[in-house]
C-alpha cells in the first residue's frame, strides 16, 4: 500500500498549493475538498479508518458547508451572481476532478485488497482506543485546543461585524 499512500501524498500537496495560489475563491474551496479527502485516504493506509471516516465526516462535509455559506454570504446581489456564473464555467473542474478521479482510484484498489493495513507495524486503531488516549494522557491538549478555535471564533466575529452606524452608537 505504500505507492497508494506517495500518491495521496502527492495529490495532497498539489491540491493544498492550489489552494494557497488560487485567487478565486470558490477555485481554493474545490482544491481544499480534494486535498481533506487525500489526507482521508493517508489515514486509511496508514490503518486509522476511524480518523479518515471524521476527516471526511467533519473537515470535507461540515466545514466545508460553513466554507460554502461564507462565500455565499460575501457575493450578495446580482453582481456577486454574475460574478459565479463567470467562475463556473467548464474548465473550472478539470483540476479537482482529475486529483479526486486519482483518489478513487485509489480506495478502489485499497478496497479491492483484502486488509487496510500491509505491514504488522501498522495495525488499525479502534475508536474506543483513540478516545481514550485523547481524554486520557492529552487532555489538556485537546482542552487547548478547544480554547484556540473558540478564541478563533470570536475574533472571526470581531473581525467580521460591521461598523454600528451614527444613530447606533451608545451616547
Amino acid at each position: 500500500m505504500l505507492p497508494v499512500f506517495w500518491i495521496a501524498a502527492i495529490v495532497a500537496i498539489v491540491s493544498t498549493v492550489m489552494v494557497i495560489t488560487r485567487a478565486n475563491a470558490i477555485h481554493a474551496l474545490l482544491y481544499l475538498i480534494v486535498s481533506l479527502l487525500a489526507v482521508a485516504v493517508m489515514f486509511m493506509v496508514l490503518g486509522a479508518p476511524f480518523v479518515a471516516m471524521l476527516e471526511i465526516i467533519v473537515y470535507a462535509g461540515a466545514i466545508m458547508v460553513l466554507f460554502v455559506f461564507v462565500i455565499m454570504l460575501l457575493n450578495l446581489g446580482p453582481k456577486g451572481v454574475e460574478q459565479e456564473r463567470r467562475w463556473l464555467k467548464g474548465g473550472v473542474w478539470g483540476g479537482p476532478c482529475v486529483l479526486t478521479f486519482i483518489l478513487l482510484v485509489e480506495v478502489g484498489v485499497m478496497l479491492s485488497r483484502s486488509g487496510i493495513a500491509e505491514s504488522p507495524a501498522i495495525v488499525p486503531v479502534p475508536p474506543k482506543e483513540v478516545g481514550i488516549a485523547l481524554f486520557g494522557p492529552y487532555l489538556i491538549g485537546v482542552q487547548l485546543a478547544g480554547i484556540l478555535l473558540l478564541g478563533g471564533l470570536v475574533a472571526a466575529y470581531h473581525i467580521g461585524r460591521p461598523e454600528p452606524r451614527d444613530e447606533e452608537k451608545p451616547t
